[in-house]
């Protein structure tokens, strides 16, 4: 199972962890898997490549995870967009989680 955490600091989500595979089918066929891990690079990549935000990327494919954390100090207009892209992301994770409850699981802490 994949088990995603959204991290808060009072209303603001810092960041998330992704950790796990979904296990719903084999390798290679997961659409479980596919739906996460297209996410999570789109918000990577708007957050990084197209706003320039440097934010903190760990990627362990030992453990299977993806860590990212938002900088502390954000113009006014990126911390907005960062927040939609994050609750966008949150709603979809919690999505795919009513669909598939054995293969995904997301916490908010």
């Amino acid at each position: 199972m994949t088990t995603v955490t959204f991290h808060s600091e009072g209303s603001r989500i810092v960041g998330f962890q992704v950790e796990g595979h979904s296990g719903y089918a084999p390798e290679g066929e997961d659409i479980v898997c596919a739906a996460i891990t297209s996410a999570v690079r789109l918000v990577e990549c708007a957050v990084n490549d197209v706003l320039g935000l440097e934010a903190s990327v760990k990627v362990r494919e030992k453990d299977a995870s993806i860590t990212l954390k938002l900088p502390s100090h954000l113009g006014q207009t990126n911390e907005s967009t960062c927040q939609t892209l994050l609750a966008a992301l949150m709603v979809h994770f919690v999505q795919l989680a009513e669909e598939y409850p054995d293969s995904i699981s997301v916490l908010e802490v």
